[in-house]
């Protein structure tokens, strides 16, 4: 499975209502490192059938990215229940994305 496009209008049903705990990746296309990290996430997404990717272009969802409080990126954000379990900003490797999960 990929990584799922996140926007104001799924956000409800895919992330907050998730059964599974959900990774997003907030990001803009014009971010060098979210374009470095962006393989990595589409790997965890298609290999983890046990969590939910998704990710937020912080450009064209901007009220999304205001309500997480988003001050750079790429930030990443682990969610469980509906509820924010983790959020660290920057590129990390994949080995430390897996343990925040």
């Amino acid at each position: 499975m990929s990584a799922i496009n996140i926007n104001k209008n799924n956000f409800q049903n895919e992330i907050m209502n998730s059964e599974k705990p959900v990774l997003l990746d907030f990001w803009a296309p014009w971010c060098a490192p979210c374009r470095m990290l962006a393989p990595v996430v589409e790997e965890i997404a298609s290999e983890r059938a046990d969590i939910k990717v998704g990710k937020i272009n912080i450009d064209e969802q901007s009220e999304l990215a205001n309500k997480f409080g988003i001050m750079s990126i790429p930030t990443l954000v682990v969610i469980k229940n509906g509820k924010i379990i983790q959020q660290v900003s920057g590129v990390r490797p994949k080995n430390a994305i897996l343990e925040m999960l």
